[in-house]
C-alpha cells in the first residue's frame, strides 16, 4: 500500500486503493436507474444549482430556493446519497472509514472514495441525474425556520457555478431565473448570517492563499481566496441543515456522532485577558461569552485587532467528534453535525445513514469510531499543512538562491527571548524573526511586557506591529522559515506606553 508519510506524526496517509476496492466500485452502475428514483422525492424540474470553488472536482452539496404562494420561502438542500451506494460492512465502506476524510494538498486530492464515486456517481453534477438527501425548510424573510423536512430525493443540476460566478451575479443584475435565485438565495444567507451572529456564533476573518503550481509542482503564483458572499451564502445554508440533522437525530433518539466545539480552558483565557489589557483594550471576563463577543468587536477596530485574534484562536480546543451533543463554541449551538459533506467525511456518512436507516449503530463502536475520524481529520490537517509549507519553503529557497528575495509586509504576533513569530499575509503563512538576525540594533527582551526594545535606536517592536521583512533561510528539512528586517525604519514609530505591570503575566496562548 503505497502511503505519504509525515515525519512529525509518525503517521501516514493512504494514497491507492486497494484492488478490491476498485473492484466493488467497478460493479456499481454508471448512472441512476429508474428503480433507484422509486419512492423519493422527485425534484427533478426543480431549479437546483451547486457552487463550488472552481478547482473542485466532487459537488457534495445543491440547492434550489422559491418563493411560496402564502409568502414564505421553501429551501431545499440536497446533499449526495452516498449511502445508497456505500452499504456498511462493504469494501468500499471499510476503506472510507479506515481514511475517513479526503485530504486536499496542493498538488493533489487524495479522495476518501474512488474517484468513480467521487467525482462521477456520488457528485451533483450539472445535467444528470443524482440521488440525494434533502433537508427542506420553510423559511420567513427574516430567516426564521417555520419548518424542517427530511426526504430522499433526485434532482438533475441545472448549472455549476463558481463562487466567482455567483459573486458576480450576486453583485450585478440578474438576466435569468436561476440568477435570481442565486441572489434571492444570496440576500437570505445574509438575514441566516445575521441571526447567527445575533445569536453569539463567533465570526473569524482570516486570509486563506491557494498555491498555484506548474507541472513540476512548483509554485508559480499565490492567490489570496477572498471569503465573500457567494462563500457565505453556501456557508450559511451548511450550517442550517447542519444543525437542524444534528437536533433531528437528538428528536429521534438514535445514537450519532455530532460535532463538537467545547469551551476554552478559563486558565488560558485569563492569561490571554492579561495579554488584551497590556494593550489598553478594555476586556471583561473572557469565561461569558458575551464578554468575548464584545471584545472581538473591539478588535475589528484597534490596529492591533489582527494579531490578538490570532492570540484568541490558539485559547480555544479543536473541533472534533463525538457520540453525546456537547454544543458549538464556536457557532454558538447547542446541537451539531456534519451532514452535507458525505463524499469527502465518512462522519457525515453515519449521520445519513442514521437519519434515514432505522438500524442503529453500536454505541461503542461508535464512540471508537468517533475517536477515529477525529484522528484522521488531525492527520489530514498535519499533511495539508505541512505540504503546503514543503512548496512555500523551496519557493522561497528558489528566491534566495537568484537573489531575488522579496519584501512582505509582516504582522507581529507573538515576542520571545529569541526574537518574534510574524504572520504573512500574502504567503499563507508565519515563520520567526531570530533576534540574531537583527542588524540595526541590539535588541532587549521585555518579559513582562512582552516586547523587545532597541537600546541605541529605542525602536519597540510589540504584538500587533506592521514591519517589512524579507527571506534570510530557509531550513527545508526542519520546515523553517527565518525572516530578517527589510529595512531599518526611517523613525521609529511613537506608541502609547503600555500599562505598568507589576506582576507576570506568564507565557501568551
Amino acid at each position: 500500500m503505497k502511503s505519504i508519510s509525515r515525519p512529525k506524526s509518525g503517521s501516514s496517509l493512504r494514497e491507492v486503493f486497494p484492488r478490491k476496492v476498485l473492484l466493488e466500485a467497478k460493479r456499481l452502475e454508471t448512472t441512476v436507474q429508474p428503480r433507484e428514483i422509486a419512492n423519493r422525492t422527485d425534484c427533478r424540474q426543480h431549479p437546483v444549482i451547486t457552487i463550488d470553488p472552481a478547482s473542485a472536482r466532487d459537488f457534495d452539496d445543491a440547492f434550489s430556493l422559491r418563493r411560496t404562494r402564502r409568502g414564505p420561502w421553501e429551501l431545499r438542500i440536497h446533499i449526495a446519497d452516498v449511502s445508497h451506494y456505500v452499504k456498511p460492512g462493504s469494501s468500499l465502506d471499510r476503506e472510507a472509514r479506515l481514511r475517513g476524510n479526503s485530504t486536499y494538498l496542493p498538488d493533489r486530492v487524495i479522495p476518501m472514495l474512488p474517484e468513480s464515486l467521487s467525482n462521477n456517481l456520488c457528485s451533483l453534477l450539472p445535467g444528470v441525474e443524482r440521488l440525494t438527501k434533502c433537508v427542506e425548510f420553510l423559511l420567513s424573510d427574516d430567516g426564521q425556520i417555520l419548518r424542517t423536512r427530511f426526504s430522499s430525493a433526485v434532482i438533475r443540476s441545472r448549472h455549476r457555478f463558481t463562487y466567482e460566478d455567483a459573486m458576480c451575479v450576486i453583485g450585478g443584475k440578474a438576466t435569468n431565473g436561476l440568477e435570481r435565485m442565486i441572489q434571492q438565495a444570496g440576500h437570505l444567507a445574509q438575514k441566516l448570517r445575521a441571526r447567527r451572529l445575533q445569536a453569539g456564533s463567533l465570526e473569524f476573518s482570516s486570509t486563506e492563499t491557494c498555491l498555484r503550481l506548474d507541472q513540476r509542482g512548483r509554485i508559480i503564483d499565490i492567490e489570496k481566496v477572498q471569503h465573500d458572499q457567494s462563500h457565505q451564502l453556501i456557508e450559511e445554508l451548511m450550517l442550517l441543515a447542519n444543525e437542524a440533522v444534528a437536533t433531528r437525530l437528538l428528536q429521534l433518539r438514535r445514537p450519532g456522532i455530532h460535532r463538537v466545539h467545547e469551551q476554552p480552558d478559563p486558565d488560558r483565557l485569563r492569561e490571554f485577558r492579561t495579554e488584551v489589557r497590556l494593550h489598553r483594550i478594555p476586556c471583561g471576563d473572557l469565561c461569558k461569552p458575551e464578554e468575548v463577543r464584545k471584545l472581538l468587536g473591539r478588535l475589528d477596530k484597534s490596529s492591533i485587532g489582527p494579531a490578538l485574534r490570532i492570540g484568541f484562536l490558539r485559547t480555544l480546543p479543536r473541533a472534533r467528534y463525538a457520540t453525546r451533543s456537547l454544543g458549538h463554541y464556536g457557532l454558538a449551538k447547542e446541537n451539531y453535525a456534519h451532514f452535507t459533506s458525505p463524499i469527502r467525511r465518512y462522519a457525515d456518512l453515519l449521520v445519513h445513514r442514521a437519519l434515514f436507516q432505522k438500524s442503529g449503530s453500536n454505541p461503542g463502536d461508535l464512540r471508537r469510531v468517533a475517536e477515529h475520524l477525529s484522528a484522521t481529520e488531525r492527520a489530514s490537517s498535519e499533511a495539508e499543512r505541512d505540504s503546503k509549507r514543503s512548496k512555500l519553503c523551496a519557493y522561497l529557497r528558489n528566491q534566495l538562491r537568484q537573489g531575488k528575495a522579496k519584501t512582505f509586509t509582516a504582522l507581529v504576533t507573538e515576542v520571545v527571548p529569541y526574537g518574534f513569530f510574524v504572520d504573512i499575509e500574502e504567503l499563507g503563512m508565519g515563520g520567526l524573526v531570530p533576534r540574531n538576525l537583527l542588524k540595526d540594533d541590539r535588541y532587549d527582551f521585555d518579559s513582562v511586557r512582552r516586547q523587545i526594545r532597541g537600546r541605541r535606536s529605542r525602536r519597540l517592536i510589540r504584538v500587533g506591529d506592521r514591519i517589512q521583512v524579507k527571506v534570510a533561510r530557509v531550513d527545508s528539512a526542519r520546515q523553517r522559515i527565518d525572516f530578517a528586517l527589510a529595512a531599518p525604519p526611517a523613525r521609529a514609530r511613537r506608541r502609547k506606553p503600555p500599562i505598568p505591570i507589576r506582576h507576570s503575566a506568564g507565557n501568551a496562548s
